[in-house]
């Protein structure tokens, strides 16, 4: 007869860093970044569709960069910089880039919005002069089954020249002064 007897898993302590808070959680290896945000953290922004990295609604920023948080573990995280949705808005006032999402109806059911906002938030940090054509490509490597991508595509390009433009005001005005 075997042993069926449960043995508890090996748990570790890490140290997380989310949305310029510290955490310290205890936790198994092989726990998902995406799992210990919601489940350890409280921290529910971050939806969780496929599990398998495809649909890109559990994108986060890492150090910055977008990230599929259901394909890596929380472990993996320790010692970076993680952004959430929740990063993007103080509480107060929506985001530039959230505004541009409502002003362009670039969500309706919402499940996706999270992701694609992370996945825009770590573009355009990176791209903050994409074409529409860019903007376009990297926004399909999220899914949505609601809108279609256009409203989403409209968004992230209104969001970015906004952001260029508002770049270059102080460059006028000082240009004025001169």
């Amino acid at each position: 007869m075997s042993d069926t007897t449960h043995h508890p898993q090996h748990q570790q302590l890490i140290g997380l860093h989310v949305n310029g808070e510290q955490y310290e959680i205890l936790t198994e290896p092989r726990r998902t970044l995406a799992d210990a945000l919601r489940h350890d953290l409280g921290i529910t922004g971050t939806h969780v569709g496929c599990e398998h990295g495809i649909c890109g609604a559990c994108t986060v920023l890492l150090d910055d960069a977008p990230v599929r948080s259901c394909l890596m573990f929380a472990a993996q995280a320790e010692g970076a910089r993680v952004r959430t949705v929740e990063s993007l808005s103080d509480g107060r006032e929506l985001s530039d880039l959230q505004r541009a999402f409502s002003d362009h109806h670039g969500l309706q059911c919402g499940f996706c919005t999270p992701g694609f906002l992370m996945l825009a938030e770590g573009f355009l940090a990176e791209r903050p002069d994409a074409t529409k054509e860019e903007i376009r490509e990297v926004v399909a490597s999220n899914l949505c089954r609601c809108t279609g991508y256009q409203t989403i595509v409209e968004a992230i390009d209104d969001c970015a020249a906004r952001r260029r433009a508002a770049a270059l005001a102080p460059a006028a005005v000082r240009a004025q002064g001169d």
